[in-house]
C-alpha cells in the first residue's frame, strides 16, 4: 500500500496529473515505483528514467531533477489531517486487490508461489508480495500511513545512479540524505546468500492443486544443501546444465525426446539457496514428466553429463555476465542483489569463479539437492 499511495502525490505535486505535467517539462522524463520480494526482505522500488543532458540544446541537469523528484515523492507526501489522503488509500486498496486477484491469471507463477508457500510454511519468504484479499479490509489510512513513518525511519535505503554521471552528483545526493536527517541511520534488513540458508533434509512432499486450466503445471522445488562461501558459482552451472539453457537436461529430454512438455526449465534462486524446476504439461502426462526429471536429477548426481555440456553452461552464463552491463535496468538488479546478499562480487570475479568451476564440484552440488515439494496444478 505505501509505494502505491506515494506514487499519486507529494507536496510539490499533489496529484498524477500536476507530476505527468512535470515530467513532460523534464523532456518526457518516465517515473513508476514496485515491489519486489528478494530473499526475506520485502523491497519497494521507486525509479525514474530520462534523457541525457549531453542530448538536450543546452546543459539543464535534468538528473539532479530526477533525483529532487524521487525524493520528493517518497519522503515529502501530500496529507490530509496528519495522514494519507483518504482518497488515494481507498482506491490504491481497490487497485492492490486487482493485482492479488490478477495472479492467476499467469498458471506459472501461480504453481511457483504456491510451491513456495508449501516449503516455507509460515517464514516471511512464503508471503506474497503484495499480500492477501483476506488482509485488505483491517487495513486503515492510519496503519498504512504509520508502517510509512517506520520505512523511513528502519528501512535500507539504497540510490543507482546509471548513465553519463558527473561525480558532482554523488555529493548532491549525499547533501539531500543529510538534509532530510538520513544520515546515521541503522538500517534493519536481513542479508541472504549461500552460507545463511542453512537446510534441513527433508521427506519429499507432494500437493495437487486444481483449477480451471487446460494444461497442468508441475513445480518441483528443491534445497541446495551446500552452504560453503561462493557455492553459488558451482549451484549456478548445476542449474544451467540440469534445466536453464536451451541444450540442458530437460529441455532435451522431457520436451524435445520424450514430447511430453511445452517447456521444462529450471531457475536457481540464490537468495534462498533454492532451484525450481518448471514444466508445462498435457495433465496425462504428469507422472511419466516426473520420471523422466527425477532420472535427470540422478545422472547428475552420478556425473552422467560430459565436458561439452560444462563448456555450453560456461559459456551461457559468461555470455549472461557480459551481457549485465549492456543494459541499465539489468545492471542495477545486478548490484541490487549483490547489497542484499552481503557478497558484492564485481562481473569481472564471478567470470573468473565461473572459468575454474570444475566437474567434480558440480556433482557434488548435485548430491548435495533434495526435493523438497512438488506442485501440480491441474483441473
Amino acid at each position: 500500500m505505501v509505494p502505491a499511495v506515494l506514487r499519486r502525490g507529494c507536496k510539490n505535486y499533489p496529484t498524477q496529473e500536476k507530476i505527468s505535467k512535470k515530467m513532460e517539462e523534464m523532456y518526457g522524463t518516465t517515473y513508476d515505483c514496485g515491489i519486489e520480494k528478494t530473499g526475506d526482505n520485502h523491497v519497494i522500488k521507486f525509479y525514474t528514467e530520462s534523457i541525457g543532458d549531453e542530448f538536450l540544446p543546452q546543459k539543464e541537469e535534468l538528473l539532479k531533477k530526477q533525483i529532487e523528484l524521487l525524493l520528493d515523492i517518497v519522503f515529502n507526501p501530500v496529507l490530509e489531517n496528519g495522514k494519507f489522503v483518504e482518497e488515494y488509500v481507498t482506491s490504491e486498496k481497490e487497485n492492490i486487490r486487482q493485482k492479488i486477484e490478477a495472479k492467476i491469471d499467469n498458471k506459472e507463477q501461480y504453481a511457483v508461489d504456491k510451491c513456495i508457500e508449501l516449503m516455507y510454511g509460515n517464514a516471511p519468504y512464503s508471503l506474497y508480495k503484495y499480500g492477501y484479499i483476506e488482509d485488505l479490509a483491517s487495513i486503515t489510512n492510519e496503519i498504512v500511513f504509520n508502517r510509512y513513518k517506520e520505512i523511513i525511519q528502519e528501512a535500507k535505503i539504497d540510490i543507482y545512479v546509471s548513465g553519463n554521471v558527473e561525480e558532482n552528483v554523488f555529493d548532491y545526493i549525499k547533501g539531500k540524505l543529510e538534509q532530510l536527517g538520513l544520515s546515521g541511520r541503522t538500517p534493519k534488513y536481513i542479508q541472504n546468500n549461500e552460507t545463511t540458508e542453512k537446510k534441513a533434509r527433508v521427506e519429499e512432499k507432494y500437493e495437487e492443486t486444481k483449477l480451471d486450466v487446460a494444461q497442468g503445471k508441475l513445480v518441483l522445488g528443491l534445497d541446495i544443501l551446500k552452504n560453503e562461501p561462493n557455492s553459488r558459482f558451482a549451484v549456478n552451472m548445476y542449474n544451467v546444465i540440469l534445466g536453464e539453457s536451451a541444450t540442458s537436461k530437460l529441455f532435451q529430454n522431457v520436451r524435445e525426446k520424450a514430447s511430453l512438455a511445452y517447456t521444462a526449465r529450471s531457475t536457481y534462486t540464490r537468495q534462498k539457496n533454492n532451484i525450481f524446476i518448471k514444466c508445462g504439461i498435457e495433465i496425462p502426462n504428469k507422472q511419466k514428466a516426473l520420471d523422466i526429471i527425477k532420472e535427470q536429477l540422478e545422472d547428475m548426481k552420478n556425473g552422467n553429463f560430459s565436458e561439452e555440456d560444462i563448456q555450453n553452461a560456461k559459456s551461457y552464463m559468461l555470455n549472461g555476465i557480459k551481457s549485465v552491463e549492456e543494459e541499465q535496468d539489468t545492471e542495477i538488479t545486478y548490484y541490487m542483489g549483490q547489497e542484499f546478499s552481503g557478497l558484492n562480487t564485481s562481473l569481472d570475479e564471478y567470470q573468473k569463479q565461473i572459468e575454474q568451476i570444475t566437474k567434480d564440484q558440480i556433482v557434488d552440488i548435485a548430491k548435495n539437492t533434495q526435493i523438497n515439494t512438488i506442485l501440480f496444478l491441474r483441473n
